[in-house]
């Protein structure tokens, strides 16, 4: 499996917070709808884009929910819905 991520993956690094209980605003992604342009990836200030095996995935555990992934998306394949508590 190949799993391309952003992150940084030494000791002391984001991957020890999960800080996506912050959020009240959750990105969804179209599959359909996504050209892999990697865009989102690009814009997301905490890496929560992710690719594995050439499937974009947002990995909620670590999204803020602050936008940037939808606002940049250019084919609007990103939606973002009131989080469900």
């Amino acid at each position: 499996m190949k799993i391309t991520v952003g992150a940084v993956t030494r000791g002391g690094s984001a991957l020890d917070y999960k800080t996506g209980g912050w959020r009240d605003q959750r990105p969804v992604l179209d599959a359909e709808s996504c050209k892999s342009c990697g865009i989102c990836m690009d814009v997301c200030p905490d890496s929560a884009v992710i690719v594995i095996e050439e499937t974009y995935i947002i990995d909620y555990d670590y999204c803020k929910g602050c936008g940037l992934c939808a606002n940049e998306c250019p084919t609007d394949a990103i939606q973002m819905i009131p989080e469900e508590k």
